[in-house]
């Protein structure tokens, strides 16, 4: 697995090899299987990332009771023109919030990189899919190309919220988003590793606090934060706006601020919103599920 994306970078310019295939190449080599078998298991996730979707129950809430029913509302308003950032962004949105409330609510996901930060990659792929009418050929490739992002972040950093805090989850799955969409977009590798800097930077020092110790609130409104993060870095990197820190420092960034971060503030349901007096009032009412 990569240790950078620098040297992702370096590779795609000498052997002319696309971002995607270098990931495709290193993980075969690593798992010891063949481009056709990684390329279908890739496939299935894409697969499951869309089923998820689609299997969505509007009327489903988790046993906590804490979540499930807004990707129905989001969806009513989008329909209904009444929401600001107007249909695509709306979309992603609704994606976003019907993922990451399927996971609460014990549906099949894909953890990407985590099942806490599962909406934010779908969200903004599907709806790009949608849109833009690419090829599942083309959207398997910017699977591989999130999956790379994520591969570096963690051999760098983390990508859990117990380690490194909510930047470690949804900062991660917002980059891995941002460098996807980017590839989609018809960017390069230094295009797609400025995606990854600029959403990575917006969430540096997100804490992870879950309330009651579940993962529910704040964390399935984030995935909707993570997705349109994703969106504006992607927009920014095609518009020739490049980061002033290169982005493997940043994701090292990241982690010198997950080492400091407060135990309180990395899932375990202590500080943050978990520590506010409602935060503690539902831990109570409904018990620690933890």
């Amino acid at each position: 697995m990569y240790q950078s994306l620098e040297e992702l970078c370096k590779l795609e310019k000498e052997q002319g090899k696309p971002f995607w295939k270098l990931v495709q190449e290193d993980d075969c080599r690593e798992r010891g299987v063949s481009e056709e078998e990684a390329y279908g298991q890739m496939r299935g996730m894409y697969a499951a990332m869309k089923s998820a979707d689609d299997r969505y129950d509007a009327n489903l809430k988790s046993a906590s009771g804490l979540t499930g029913t807004e990707g129905g509302k989001l969806k009513n308003a989008r329909n209904a023109g009444m929401l600001l950032c107007g249909d695509f962004v709306g979309k992603v949105m609704e994606k976003a919030l019907k993922t990451s409330e399927s996971n609460a609510c014990m549906k099949r996901i894909v953890a990407a990189p985590t099942a806490g930060s599962c909406g934010v990659v779908p969200a903004v792929f599907l709806s790009m899919q949608e849109e833009k009418g690419y090829p599942e050929k083309k959207m398997v490739e910017a699977l591989y190309v999130a999956a790379g992002i994520g591969g570096v972040i963690a051999n760098r950093a983390f990508i859990a919220g117990a380690a490194g805090g909510c930047q470690a989850e949804i900062g991660s799955a917002s980059a891995m988003a941002a460098g996807g969409a980017v590839y989609l977009l018809g960017g390069d590798a230094e295009g797609i590793a400025n995606a990854t800097a600029l959403a990575l930077k917006n969430l540096l020092g997100l804490v992870c606090d879950p309330v009651a110790g579940l993962v529910e609130v704040p964390c399935v409104k984030r995935n909707v934060l993570g997705a349109v993060n994703a969106l504006t870095s992607a927009d920014l990197t095609m518009a020739g706006i490049f980061s002033r820190i290169p982005p493997d420092e940043v994701i090292d960034a990241m982690r010198n601020v997950g080492l400091k971060m407060s135990e309180d503030l990395k899932e375990t349901g202590i500080g943050g919103l978990a520590g506010t007096p409602t935060g503690e009032k539902i831990k109570k009412t409904i018990g620690n599920f933890t």
